[in-house]
């Protein structure tokens, strides 16, 4: 199984790259499953239900983020709902969202387990 790791997808043109470049790596490279850094994918900072949207139908599979994942609060709609948006796992009980995921391939296994855990040193 081949897995893919993106870092920061920052705003409309890390959107644009995974658009434009992302299907044609995953069709040369064999690429079963991606995992993206979204935190920063709307504007530069933070997420909305759109660009999630947008970038799992680029062909990413688990979106990962980090502090900034709640600076739009558009993203509590869909953070509890959509098992491919992984906020950090090292948050507070309590917190919205989830912080591993065990998602499905198209690959003969059991599936690929994603844990998103964020260092807080230097934090706020």
């Amino acid at each position: 199984m081949k897995i893919l790791a993106i870092g920061d997808v920052i705003g409309r043109p890390g959107r644009r790259a995974l658009r434009e470049l992302l299907p044609a790596i995953r069709d040369e490279q064999g690429v079963d499953f991606v995992v993206a850094n979204g935190e920063n994918a709307a504007g530069g900072s933070g997420l909305t239900p759109a660009v999630v949207e947008e970038i799992l139908g680029c062909g990413v599979d688990a979106i990962t983020s980090g502090d900034h994942i709640w600076k739009n609060r558009d993203v509590y709609q869909i953070i509890d709902k959509e098992e491919r948006l992984i906020r950090p796992a090292n948050y507070p009980a309590g917190c919205p969202g989830h912080g591993w995921a065990l998602l499905k391939t198209g690959v003969a296994v059991a599936g690929v387990g994603v844990v998103n855990v964020m260092g807080r040193v230097f934090i706020g």
